[in-house]
């Protein structure tokens, strides 16, 4: 039922010395597999459920990860993350879209954080799952033109399994 992360974060092209965020982290799936593709950089796994935080620090000890750096933080507030201006060479938004409340702000944070032609891994919940009826679903075509709006291109969709769709959108 779920997107497979390795298989996703190769879509994304990351070297081995990338900066990554992992926005909304969750239970840092995304974040440990990243850490384990960019063992010469870094992965911010930027989280605002304090128990998730935690959950991450336990996975990535147990997967000898050591490059992946735990912040609390609000990804709907510029800011937020906090994150540098123009450090991070790719974000990970997946299955966070549907669930914020402030897109708009999600989608400016992401863009002040990356670098000129820096790269987003957008994946979401397709709204017509059978497997998942969600509230707040957002149509990929909607979230592309979203993201469009505040200066990003899409480079390409990519397969992320049957209940989401993916894309990889530049920093324009």
């Amino acid at each position: 039922m779920f997107s497979d992360p390795v298989k996703n974060l190769k879509a994304l092209g990351l070297r081995e010395n990338s900066i990554v965020a992992d926005l909304g982290a969750g239970t840092g799936f995304y974040s440990i597999a990243a850490g384990h593709m960019v063992p010469k950089g870094k992965v911010y796994a930027v989280e605002i459920d304090k128990e998730y935080l935690s959950t991450i620090k336990n996975k990535a000890k147990e997967a000898h990860v050591n490059n992946v750096e735990i912040l609390w933080g609000n990804i709907e507030k510029r800011g937020g993350t906090k994150i540098g201006d123009g450090i991070v060479d790719a974000v990970i938004a997946s299955n966070i879209l549907f669930q914020l409340e402030d897109k708009e702000n999600f989608i400016l944070e992401t863009k002040r954080i990356l670098k000129p032609k820096g790269r987003v891994l957008l994946i979401d919940w397709l709204p017509d799952s059978p497997s998942m009826k969600l509230k707040g679903a957002i149509p990929k075509g909607k979230a592309q033109e979203m993201f469009e709006q505040k200066g990003f291109v899409l480079e390409r969709d990519i397969d992320a399994g049957t209940h989401h769709y993916g894309m990889i959108l530049i920093k324009d």
